[in-house]
């Protein structure tokens, strides 16, 4: 046998002297002569004591508390507060993870180290999970906070909208306005936001109140109940396109096609929920692509330098870059101003000119996955994934416009063709988990997929409580989706109900939000039944219009003020009986 280090022999000799005399932990028929086993002994005694000494340690110096809060729209920003609680543990802080309409300012007051991580949902509003707190901190009564609350406040958004990050710079200025300690800068993460996310969660724990406050002991292993998946944004799964089948009528206005995806060969880590979203990671045009390099000069032979790596420009154009959206950076690099209102990559080399490949590539951001509302059910279709993609096309100062994703999906990806996806997780846009409880789903366009997802999966559990579908569009005859299923499930009695609405079918536009006034009473009855209230669709104008319409509704049913309506919707939101899916 080894004879030990002087060092090891060292720290085995301090600890045995500070314990109780040797204790024989190796049997003497243990296969040692008498000087190994002594010496054996000798360890075991001194690493039991160490062993003993940390624990004592660590009962002495108890983890710091501190509370990480999050607004989150599509899962982003709760993802990342998982991640902050993580690496609180490591920095000597046993950290609690809450939804920021968990807690009100008040709760703040009696807290001493809070991390804030929130997105920018719409027009500078807050994501829905963040709504409530968001105005309860805004308003003029709202009460001063110690100065002992040092916070720091992360925002996630996109730099291509005017109100860049501004629920995230908002509720930073609140605290501090309102008395509170920021620790760090406001750090405002484009959509490529892991760097800055993670400079920022080094800064948090770098300043003084948190330095100070740390125990400089790490926590122990935090198991979370959703651990990472082996596929996510950064590491998509590629899957093969089975079908592309156009639902919308060739007259009508939009195309809207039905995607399915297969799933073979990702195992669990891909399974998914009714409800859940899915990442798609899109290619650009080649027809676009060349036009970029047409403007620019180049021939996309070059070679330059992006975050990963250096790689070929034309490559890096079809794959990696936003060749469309200008943003502030844009605008910098290459010393122009917007020329018009919406102006894109393609109109800016137009006005500028010429430009060399690392200016070029420097300019533009990285192109991000888009997220789709999920239009199946798992036991209805194990192994694949629907989705329901309205083509986006437009024309910008006479030139036609194409999304990335839908027309990659709809028009450039042949059937067994791969692409790059993962599953984003809805915490609570799931049918309900009680089978008897109402459901009333409210979806008109492509807001269909999630409630055909609902549908699939209600009748697949055999599920006893009454559907009601508000669906519509503007034609019934060009743009009624999934017409043949839904009839079949209205006529088997799984939709107990089915309300239709088509804007431009008579001399008055008929909307979703009309229906539901037209049956206000019963849709009341079924609110005080138990039912849950699910949205999905456009944010800006839809959502808004059918939120407004139910508090009119609640106040009728009630007998009551708008205030006592609101107060009803808010109580359905946090039981999780009132939630979107709009964007």
């Amino acid at each position: 046998m080894n004879a030990p280090t002087p060092l090891i022999t060292q720290s085995i000799e301090a600890a045995i002297a500070a314990t109780e005399p040797q204790v024989e932990l190796v049997p003497e028929d243990a296969p040692f002569d008498p000087e190994q086993r002594q010496w054996l002994n000798g360890l075991l005694t001194g690493l039991s004591a160490i062993a003993a000494s940390a624990a004592a340690a660590s009962q002495e110096a108890p983890l710091t508390e501190m509370t990480v809060l999050y607004g989150s729209q599509s899962g982003n920003c709760e993802a990342l507060s998982k991640d902050l609680r993580k690496f609180a543990g490591t920095q000597g802080f046993e950290a609690k993870v809450c939804v920021l309409d968990d807690v009100t300012p008040a709760d703040l007051a009696g807290m001493n180290h809070v991390t804030i991580v929130v997105s920018t949902f719409g027009e500078g509003d807050p994501p829905d999970n963040a709504a409530k707190f968001f105005k309860a901190l805004m308003a003029d009564e709202c009460a001063p906070l110690p100065a002992t609350l040092n916070y720091a406040v992360c925002g996630l958004g996109d730099t291509s909208y005017a109100d860049f990050n501004k629920c995230a710079e908002d509720i930073d200025c609140r605290l501090m306005d309102l008395g509170a300690t920021r620790v760090a800068d406001l750090v405002k993460c484009d959509l490529d936001f892991d760097d800055d996310y993670g400079a920022w969660k080094t800064a948090v724990f770098a300043s003084d109140p948190f330095a100070s406050a740390s125990t400089g002991v790490a926590a122990g292993p935090i198991i979370d109940a959703d651990p990472a998946p082996q596929f996510d944004k950064n590491h998509p799964f590629m899957a093969s396109l089975i079908a592309c089948e156009k639902l919308s009528a060739d007259a009508s206005a939009k195309c809207v096609n039905h995607i399915e995806i297969s799933l073979a060969g990702g195992g669990e880590d891909l399974d998914y929920a009714a409800g859940d979203a899915l990442g798609v990671w899109p290619t650009n045009c080649p027809e676009d692509v060349a036009a970029i390099l047409n403007a620019a000069g180049l021939s996309g032979r070059e070679t330059v330098t992006l975050k990963s790596g250096p790689a070929r420009l034309n490559a890096a154009l079809a794959t990696k870059l936003d060749i469309a959206t200008v943003t502030p950076g844009t605008l910098d690099a290459f010393e122009v101003d917007l020329p018009f209102d919406g102006a894109q990559i393609l109109d800016l080399l137009g006005a500028k000119g010429p430009v060399d490949a690392q200016t070029l590539a420097s300019a533009l951001r990285p192109l991000q996955p888009r997220l789709y509302s999920i239009s199946s059910s798992p036991k209805a279709h194990p192994g694949e994934v629907h989705l329901t993609v309205g083509e986006v096309h437009y024309d910008l100062q006479e030139r036609a416009c194409k999304g990335v994703a839908s027309t990659h999906l709809g028009q450039r990806l042949p059937v067994g063709g791969m692409l790059g996806v993962y599953v984003q997780r809805s915490p609570h846009f799931h049918p309900p988990a009680d089978d008897t409880r109402p459901l009333i789903m409210i979806g008109p366009g492509t807001g269909i997929a999630p409630f055909r997802a609902f549908l699939e999966e209600r009748d697949a559990r055999g599920a006893t409580g009454k559907n009601w579908l508000f669906f519509g569009d503007q034609h019934e005859a060009l743009d009624y989706l999934y017409r043949d299923q839904i009839d079949t499930w209205h006529a088997d009695g799984l939709l107990t109900k089915l309300s239709l609405a088509w804007s431009r079918d008579g001399s008055e536009k008929v909307y979703v939000q009309t229906r539901l006034e037209q049956s206000a009473e019963e849709i009341f009855q079924w609110l005080e039944e138990g039912g849950a209230i699910y949205v999905c669709g456009d944010a800006s104008r839809m959502a808004a219009d059918v939120e407004a319409a139910l508090l009119r509704i609640i106040a009728s049913g009630l007998g009551a003020d708008e205030t006592a309506a609101q107060s009803y919707l808010d109580a359905l939101a946090s039981d999780h009986r009132y939630q979107r899916d709009v964007y």
